[in-house]
């Protein structure tokens, strides 16, 4: 359903880049050097997919804001397919459901659900019937 696979991209496009997940980071979940992405020894496996994702948006547009290297995550990580899959399966899903159905971090699953265009809205609901729904979190932080 999704393709992409931040390691394989590292293996195929980066191969001299060195990822190291065995530093704590403190308030960040990962940073990007010359040749280093520096990802959080405490992180699950979906942070450091996301924040893999997230580190390797920073190289492929470095010119980005940090917004728009977020949106890229979010819909590199998170196809149409994969939205419509989650409404389909999931009934009223929570943020964190829906990170999880994903296999991602919460904060790529809001920036998702919170960029949708009409055409994956339109999408979603023809697969679901109507019969779908999303509230996002009542103060608009993540848990």
């Amino acid at each position: 359903m999704n393709s992409w696979h931040p390691w394989r991209r590292v293996r195929d496009h980066y191969p001299d880049l060195i990822i190291d997940c065995t530093r704590r980071l403190g308030d960040v979940m990962g940073l990007v050097g010359q040749r280093t992405i520096w990802i959080d020894s405490g992180a699950s496996q979906r942070e450091r997919r996301t924040t893999l994702t997230h580190e390797l948006m920073h190289i492929e547009m470095p010119n980005a804001t940090e917004a728009e290297v977020e949106l890229a995550t979010a819909r590199r990580l998170i196809t149409l397919a994969q939205l419509v899959d989650a409404f389909r399966w999931l009934r009223n899903p929570t943020l964190a459901e829906l990170a999880e159905h994903w296999w991602v971090d919460e904060q790529a699953a809001l920036c998702r659900m919170e960029n949708l265009d009409p055409v994956e809205v339109a999408e979603i609901e023809a697969a679901c019937d109507g019969d779908w729904c999303w509230l996002p979190p009542a103060d608009g932080r993540i848990a």
